[in-house]
């Protein structure tokens, strides 16, 4: 058998692969932001690939970064931390809000995390979502862990 041959399923393979990814993407689509009303950030929709700290649904639900330093430097804290990860990009920023995209290293796939001040309440309430699929496989709250373990770590 020769190498072209031998290569053969493996080439149909990743085809059936790249044709079901971008069939996924493009029906399993989410909207792409939506910005926080009154100081709550958007629930998570129904698919497990979304954690939001203001989630009452536990299945979504992750806890909120905490910081005892005053609020303009935790703030100042976490776009350094968001700056420092691979593939990201800061897209919206206010003074009480950030927005990132975070794109995945092999697929491309890019998810939405964002942050919004609770100065008096000493948090900052966070959510992270992917744009396409249904599942994540964990992977935006493992992002948020990362994030938090980060923003601790310079916090000291």
């Amino acid at each position: 058998m020769n190498f072209r041959n031998r290569c053969r399923p493996l080439r149909l393979l990743l085809g059936v692969l790249a044709i079901g990814g971008i069939v996924l993407g493009c029906r399993m689509q989410h909207p792409l932001h939506t910005p926080p009303v009154s100081g709550i950030l958007a629930p998570c929709p129904s698919s497990p690939n979304c954690v939001c700290s203001q989630d009452p649904d536990s299945d979504h639900q992750i806890a909120p970064l905490a910081f005892t330093d005053s609020p303009d430097a935790a703030w100042i804290r976490l776009k350094r931390v968001v700056g420092e990860f691979p593939r990201t990009r800061i897209v919206e920023e206010r003074p009480d809000y950030l927005r990132a995209e975070f794109t995945t290293a092999i697929l491309r796939f890019v998810d939405d995390v964002e942050f919004l001040m609770d100065g008096p309440g000493r948090r900052i309430q966070v959510r992270s979502a992917s744009r396409v699929g249904h599942s994540d496989l964990g992977a935006n709250r493992e992002r948020v862990e990362q994030l938090r373990a980060a923003f601790e770590t310079q916090g000291r």
